[in-house]
């Protein structure tokens, strides 16, 4: 039986609140409203470790599932959104190359141009099920109700601003208050951007995730009978020491050939000039050796990583990939702020793949 993954839960959800197409691979069961929170950035494997900081949320049913690869947000929120892994919505990093636009697009600082719904048309399971009749609603940042990722991959909701625990509380108790069938998003970020600049299990991040805690022991309590929470995330997280940081672009053996580099520094993307492929190829897979996991892009596409791949997409992915090993990290001064951050993911490791899928329901 295939793993369960982060295509599953937004997918379940709908299928739990009756919307016809969709199968409920979690169990989460049949329920007249449902909220799902992802907390950005909550590894499996990070919060088995530390359940004493968490103890509303794991004493709840849980099972581990596979985030998206690249493990990253504008990856994982894809898959969820639209129920697609990223070979299908398109969304195949943290930054990539589109070749409609001949330009490195950055999901997370993304406005209207390139066009949302060009660069990723597959309808979302949002748009399905608002058609379906089910209240459908997004309680998330007011900084991201039209942002470019927003409108490419979680598209159909109403979309309520909540920006903290007490904006989302009230904004969830109002929908679940009118009774009717409902399927609600909330998104939570703080957790991902303590672990990024504080590392995983620092006083910091310790301090988030009892404050996700906090979160989901509100949101269990404003459940009416019949309704459920699930709680996921989009990825885990890898602290990454100074010591093991590999500047890519100061070594002209790797970047000898390369037009582009992208991606992040656990998962690189590497756009390389017209016959370079495999020279560079090889030469990335010499100079990193065992410290990362260097593909071309038909390895990618062979390897299943991203699902079946489109052929229209298939563009977006790097002529070659390397994927970090380990807790190492490829820096780039392409994203010169992000490489100098300690928390990383976009790689393989357990601790990045394995979030949690926890189901929480009311009698």
């Amino acid at each position: 039986m295939p793993r369960l993954g982060l295509t599953d839960v937004s997918t379940s959800a709908a299928a739990a609140v009756g919307v016809a197409g969709y199968a409920d691979t979690l169990g989460i069961g049949p329920c007249r409203q449902v909220v799902v929170l992802l907390v950005d950035g909550l590894g499996w494997n990070q919060l088995q470790a530390r359940p004493d900081l968490a103890p509303v949320l794991t004493a709840m049913s849980a099972v581990p599932i596979d985030a998206s690869f690249p493990t990253t947000t504008p990856v994982g929120l894809g898959s969820f959104g639209t129920g697609l892994l990223p070979g299908a919505h398109g969304l195949v990093g943290a930054s990539f190359w589109l070749p409609e636009s001949e330009a490195i697009l950055s999901p997370l600082h993304w406005g209207n141009d390139p066009l949302p719904v060009a660069v990723q048309p597959e309808p979302t399971v949002f748009e399905v099920v608002a058609r379906s009749g089910v209240t459908t609603s997004t309680v998330s940042p007011a900084a991201y109700a039209d942002s470019g990722l927003t409108r490419a991959v979680l598209r159909g909701p109403v979309y309520r601003a909540a920006d903290d625990v007490d904006d989302r509380i009230r904004e969830v108790s109002a929908i679940l208050a009118r009774g009717g069938a409902s399927f609600t998003y909330v998104y939570w970020p703080e957790l991902d951007r303590v672990g990024h600049e504080f590392g995983v299990d620092s006083e910091q991040w310790r301090a988030a995730l009892v404050r996700v805690d906090e979160l989901v022991a509100r949101l269990a309590e404003a459940l009416p009978p019949g309704a459920a929470l699930v709680v996921t995330a989009d990825h885990g997280m890898v602290d990454c020491p100074a010591d093991l940081r590999i500047q890519v672009d100061d070594d002209r053996r790797l970047m000898d050939g390369v037009r582009h580099l992208a991606g992040e520094p656990r998962a690189r993307h590497v756009y390389v000039r017209p016959g370079a492929a495999h020279d560079v190829c090889e030469a990335w897979r010499t100079v990193l050796g065992d410290r990362a996991t260097v593909m071309s892009r038909v390895e990618v596409e062979m390897s299943g990583l991203m699902g079946d791949v489109e052929p229209a997409l298939a563009g977006r992915l790097g002529d070659v990939m390397a994927v970090a090993n380990g807790p190492v990290m490829l820096a780039s001064r392409v994203d010169a702020k992000v490489s100098q951050l300690l928390g990383q993911h976009g790689a393989l490791t357990d601790d990045e793949v394995r979030i949690p899928a926890v189901i929480h329901r009311v009698p």
